[in-house]
């Protein structure tokens, strides 16, 4: 097991006054006596700086333009947010796996959340692939298919959109998994196969 540690950029960006940008911004470094942890750290430390980066220039400029609008209507001030959480899904040398959702609310009913993970041999120093994880299985993709639409029927059905079957098929991405003890977790955006109600639908997939 990796010693391992969540990093935080936080801060409150001010407009006339008023805070106008929140953001906090969580991100992993580990350690090891075995391995290089030098590229894991750097890339997950670079992306929290682009995000940081987003939140400063992007986010607060948008924000500003939004901020003299209302004002000048009688709107209510509105805070747009920023927040990246990370979450640890396996951990045991060599692998380290986990995923990271990105939460951005810049108005209207909610904000969005975007998901993404990282699947580490840090023995090779090098990110898996569906490829690796499934060497023994040649059609593994149609073997996922036909459990992810099987755990959708399980589910329910009514909380996917109608054609699921075609949209699980287009929107599948062969880089949205991670790892557990014992499965590999497929997941899809938000609004991919089923409405914002749903959240961010995942399916636990076996390795074999």
């Amino acid at each position: 097991m990796f010693k391992l540690t969540k990093k935080i950029i936080q801060n409150e960006l001010t407009y006339k006054g008023n805070v106008i940008v929140k953001y906090k911004i969580e991100y992993p470094q580990i350690f090891s006596n075995c391995y290089s942890t030098c590229h894991f750290n750097s890339v997950n430390l670079e992306r929290a700086l682009e995000l940081e980066k987003y939140a400063k220039e992007t986010l607060f400029k948008d924000s500003k333009k939004t901020y003299d609008y209302n004002l000048a209507n009688g709107y209510p001030i509105m805070v747009y947010e920023l927040i990246l959480e990370t979450n640890i899904t396996y951990n045991k040398s060599p692998i380290l796996s986990l995923y990271q959702d990105q939460y951005t609310f810049t108005g209207g009913a909610h904000g969005s959340t975007v998901r993404t993970s990282q699947n580490w041999n840090l023995a090779c120093n090098k990110q898996l692939t569906l490829n690796d994880i499934f060497a023994k299985n040649p059609n593994y993709f149609l073997t996922i298919l036909k459990q992810i639409n099987q755990q959708i029927q399980e589910k329910g059905a009514d909380l996917f959109f109608d054609n699921y079957c075609t949209l699980v098929l287009e929107t599948f991405q062969p880089n949205q998994f991670y790892l557990t003890s014992n499965s590999v977790v497929i997941y899809f955006q938000q609004y991919d196969i089923a409405p914002y109600s749903t959240g961010i639908p995942t399916f636990e997939i076996s390795y074999s």
